[in-house]
This record gives structure tokens, C-alpha cells and sequence, in this order.
């Protein structure tokens, strides 16, 4: 069969073409309806299971970790309720309002006690803090290295929570064995239902 007989092919007599002929025309026939069918089936369900493929996993993850905290519940429970108790207790360790008062007294009485001399003893506007307010106290205090390190030991066994921040130390030039120190204490408050 020469290629010029090609031409010559007509389709409705496509039962009686060269059996070389019917093969390529079959051969192409398959190849362009197999493309056909992956470029508009195959195609976007195999992107549809990669994307569900990561979603599975991502569900499968979520499901251990449920599982888990599933299989810790009564040890969560038990944690949970000595947590109610350290809170409780904690906020005992907080002053309520009428009590600021004697807790400053409390803080300016240990540096007294420590032999530290005040220059500065000035508590600032509480600051409303989530479920609490914070006190700052602004101190401006003299004395040597020891006496600051016992009112940071007393104010740190004070009953009440008082936390010391932006210490500054500086000697003073009248006196080489004394040194100047500005620190912020700040103490908290509860807040109660009606002040939130």
C-alpha cells in the first residue's frame, strides 16, 4: 500500500480499509478518547484526592489528639480542681481593697526595718489589668547593698503578693558606701464582678 492511497480513504467505508490502516485508526481513536477522558474526568478527581488525601490526614491528626485528651479526662478533671484550689488560694494572697492600705504600710515598714531611708514613697492610680488591678508603687530609697538585698528578701515574704520592677541602683557621690535605688513595686487586687 503506497501513502498516496491515503488520500483516497473514505470513512464510511472504513470496514474495508487495510487491516495496517484499521489498527492506527483504532490505536488513534483509543489514544485521543483515553486523553479525552483523563483531561476532563481523571484530571480534576485526582486533584480532588490529593486534596482530600491532606485533609484525612489532617482529620486523622485532629482525631488522635481528641483521642488522647479523651483517654486523660479524669486526669484532667483532677488537675483542674487543684488548680481551683491554688487560684483560690492565690487570690487570699491578693489584698482586698481595705486592705492596700496596711499593705503599704507593710512595704514602707520593711525598708524601715531594714534601715533604708525613704526619699520617695509614692503609690500611683491602679491600672484595671483583665481580672485584676495593679498597684504601683513608685520607691526612691538609700542605703548600702545589704540593706537593699534584706527589703527585697522581706517584701518577697510579705503575705501578700508584691512583685519589685525597674530597679535602678546608682552610688551616691556624698557617701561611696551607700547607694540610691529606684524600683517600682506593684501589688494586685482582685477585681470583683461589679468592677470588671
Amino acid at each position: 500500500m503506497e501513502l498516496s492511497s491515503l488520500n483516497e480513504l473514505d470513512f464510511n467505508e472504513s470496514g474495508e480499509w487495510p487491516l495496517p490502516i484499521k489498527l492506527v485508526a483504532i490505536l488513534l481513536l483509543f489514544v485521543l478518547v483515553w486523553g479525552a477522558g483523563y483531561h476532563f474526568i481523571i484530571k480534576d478527581k485526582q486533584a480532588e484526592l490529593v486534596r482530600l488525601e491532606q485533609g484525612e490526614i489532617k482529620l486523622k491528626t485532629e482525631f488522635e489528639d481528641k483521642q488522647q485528651k479523651a483517654s486523660n479526662l479524669e486526669a484532667y478533671k483532677v488537675q483542674m480542681a487543684e488548680m481551683k484550689i491554688n487560684f483560690s488560694s492565690m487570690l487570699k494572697q491578693l489584698p482586698q481593697k481595705n486592705e492596700v492600705a496596711d499593705l503599704l504600710i507593710d512595704i514602707s515598714r520593711t525598708g524601715l526595718v531594714n534601715g533604708l531611708e525613704f526619699e520617695l514613697f509614692k503609690p500611683e492610680a491602679e491600672r484595671p489589668v483583665d481580672f485584676y488591678a495593679e498597684l504601683p508603687i513608685t520607691m526612691k530609697v538609700t542605703g548600702n547593698y545589704h540593706q537593699f538585698a534584706g527589703f527585697v528578701s522581706d517584701v518577697a515574704s510579705l503575705p501578700r503578693i508584691v512583685t519589685l520592677h525597674d530597679l535602678s541602683m546608682s552610688p551616691l557621690s556624698i557617701d561611696e558606701n551607700k547607694l540610691s535605688m529606684n524600683i517600682i513595686a506593684k501589688t494586685y487586687r482582685y477585681l470583683d464582678e461589679g468592677e470588671k
